[in-house]
């Protein structure tokens, strides 16, 4: 993600503070965020990951691709997302998401296309961990999915259901990038 995607984030994070009207201190202490860490945030200095932005959406009932991307859900009945036209962005610098449900308004999960890129073996894994479930299925590649100190490498068609909970990561294998599906429940 570039320096203007996190800009991007950290406005919308604002706007939304303000609109609940709460100061720095309130709202990051209503988040469980340490408030020097939140200020980064908000400043746009650090980069919020996923699971962090949709537990501040599920507190105040927003929908996290407003945080991300700043398009309010329309439909009720049914969403559908062409190929390659989901809205998307660069995530941790190697990973880019492209949400496949945002459209739809009251989901009660997020999709999302996920590329990988492949980096050095000896860069450090990130890792995350969120409320709920995950289900993951590799479209393209080969990637190793790190879940609570276990390593699982997982082949193209392969998927995986995990607790979400649990500290996760992964990264693309064979020099290649990997292209899966996450929904996050």
């Amino acid at each position: 993600m570039n320096q203007h995607q996190f800009e991007q984030i950290a406005e919308r994070l604002k706007g939304l503070r303000d609109a609940l009207d709460m100061s720095i201190e309130e709202f990051a202490a209503s988040c469980n965020i340490p408030l020097e860490e939140y200020k980064q945030y908000e400043a746009g200095d650090k980069d919020l990951t996923v699971s962090l932005l949709k537990s501040i959406a599920e507190k105040y009932n927003i929908d996290v691709t407003t945080l991300l991307f700043a398009e309010e859900p329309k439909m009720k009945s049914y969403f559908v997302t062409r190929k390659g036209k989901g809205q998307g962005i660069e995530r941790v610098s190697a990973y880019a998401y492209r949400t496949l449900a945002g459209g739809f308004n009251n989901r009660k999960a997020d999709v999302f296309e996920v590329t990988v890129e492949p980096k050095n073996d000896d860069s450090e894994l990130h890792q995350s961990m969120h409320e709920g479930q995950e289900f993951e299925l590799v479209l393209e590649g080969r990637m190793l999915l790190h879940i609570n100190g276990k390593d699982i490498i997982l082949n193209e068609g392969d998927s995986i259901y995990f607790d979400s909970s649990l500290p996760h990561g992964m990264k693309a294998l064979d020099g290649k990038k990997v292209r899966f599906i996450a929904v996050i429940l």
